[in-house]
């Protein structure tokens, strides 16, 4: 069987008004559309993409995130362009988000070029663009 793609990703965040600020407006950046936007539950789509975000249980909150734990390391959007992935870095920084590090190019994929960054709980979001297909030519 091949798979068409990743459906949905969702997220557990410590607040739910504070990430909800932060995840809307990456939604409108990447140009999906926001499905469900309620006390407890965020989902936009668009571009063959889903992205939730929920509540983390009440006993968890105070944990935080590490992608070192067992679990989710980071998410990684990819982007039409090497403007792009600046625009989002631009965003980013005007939201408060800590950039780590800010756009460079790496060996993962001929002409990979990324910016990563973290939501309001820490949780790692990657930006990227590689010419052409990159490696999902192999998939």
């Amino acid at each position: 069987m091949k798979l068409n793609g990743i459906a949905h990703i969702q997220l557990s965040v410590s607040d739910m008004e504070r990430s909800r600020v932060f995840y809307r407006r990456l939604v409108e950046l990447f140009e999906m559309m926001t499905l469900i936007d309620s006390d407890d539950y965020f989902y936009g789509i668009g571009s063959r993409t889903g992205l939730a975000i929920s509540p983390a249980a009440a006993e968890r909150v105070g944990e935080g995130f590490d992608q070192r734990r067992v679990g989710l390391h980071h998410v990684c959007f990819r982007a039409r362009s090497r403007a792009d992935v600046d625009e989002v870095h631009r965003v980013a920084v005007e939201m408060g988000a800590r950039i780590v590090p800010p756009p460079q190019e790496d060996a993962w994929a001929p002409g990979y070029y990324s910016v990563l960054f973290e939501d309001p709980d820490g949780i790692r979001l990657e930006v990227n663009f590689v010419p052409g297909r990159g490696h999902l030519d192999r998939g």
